[in-house]
């Protein structure tokens, strides 16, 4: 492997860009590690040109948040021809959209948080103060809000009282066009990141969440110290079999490739409710797969190195 030399795609211009580039120099100083000759790309302007004049073996898709995780960039790299970690265009698509793979985990017989998908137009058309009273009215309190797409929690909010349900949409709508509003589920947040290998998807150890004031939002998740992790997670060995399963059954049933991360809340009784997927999970200093590699045994750049042999193997 020491003769190939990889393109790591970091930065982009999505609210997620700063993370995303932290991710990027983390991997790429993990995969240097492994022989590989590597450098980090912006995906901007330029990169369709960088593209084609400069065709690395294989490339890592290691962007946040809109073309790095909607499957836009994937479509590019198809096009040029360029072998590449991660997850095809058209799963991607499913997995970016929240309602999407909620739908399709459901469908299969997976517990998640019952939903409603409501546009921004509703609320011009229908009217505000009735849409939000018929949507108590329908999930109860407390409720979760988030943009339908998207990813580090940015614009996700925990709504306990009614009368702060209009600012926590506006909150939510600057990050989207439509909010998925889901019935809170209390119980232990877990993160399980799913790999694939020779004999099939593997689940990583999950990944126990405690953050300090109780809602892992974008703060929590990127400010050290605002949060406590467990790796493995504090749960029964039946329980951890359960979210292994889960995540697993996520990322066959949504046709995922090579990694993801699956979210999800542990109810006291030991079940599991799928929240969402991530098919690029961050790789900072404070993020949930590099746990899930050490709590496994192996070293990001033992992992990520694989991928690639598996993605020119696939060219």
């Amino acid at each position: 492997m020491s003769d190939r030399w990889v393109a790591v795609l970091a930065g982009g211009l999505s609210h997620e860009r700063e993370v995303s580039l932290r991710s990027g120099r983390r991997l790429s100083a993990a995969l240097r590690e492994t022989g590989l000759t590597v450098e980090e790309w912006d995906a901007d302007g330029a990169l369709l040109e960088r593209l084609r004049q400069h065709r690395p073996d294989a490339a890592v898709v290691a962007l946040h948040g809109g073309e790095g995780e909607n499957g836009a960039v994937q479509s590019v790299l198809e096009m040029l021809g360029v072998p590449y970690v991660g997850t095809d265009p058209r799963a991607c698509r499913r997995a970016w959209d929240k309602p999407t793979a909620k739908g399709e985990l459901a469908r299969a017989g997976l517990s998640t948080p019952d939903w409603v998908v409501l546009p921004h137009s509703t609320f011009r058309v229908l009217g505000a103060q009735a849409v939000l009273d018929a949507l108590v009215d329908r999930l109860g309190l407390p409720l979760m809000l988030k943009p339908d797409q998207g990813g580090s929690a940015l614009g996700a909010t925990v709504v306990r009282d009614a009368a702060d349900l209009p600012a926590a949409m506006v909150d939510c709508l600057a990050y989207g066009d439509t909010v998925l509003a889901e019935t809170y589920v209390a119980g232990v947040e877990v993160a399980v990141a799913v790999v694939d290998t020779a004999e099939g998807p593997l689940a990583l150890p999950a990944v126990e969440i405690q953050p300090e004031n109780g809602v892992y939002d974008y703060s929590a998740r990127y400010t050290a110290g605002l949060t406590t992790f467990h790796a493995p997670a504090r749960l029964s060995p039946e329980t951890q079999r359960a979210v292994g399963e889960l995540a697993v059954a996520a990322h066959q049933l949504l046709g995922l490739r090579d990694i993801s991360r699956t979210d999800a809340i542990v109810t006291p009784d030991g079940t599991p409710h799928f929240l969402e997927v991530n098919v690029s999970p961050g790789l900072t200093e404070t993020s949930l797969l590099p746990m899930a590699v050490e709590a496994a045994g192996r070293s990001l750049g033992e992992v990520f190195g694989t991928l690639v042999e598996r993605a020119l193997a696939r060219s």
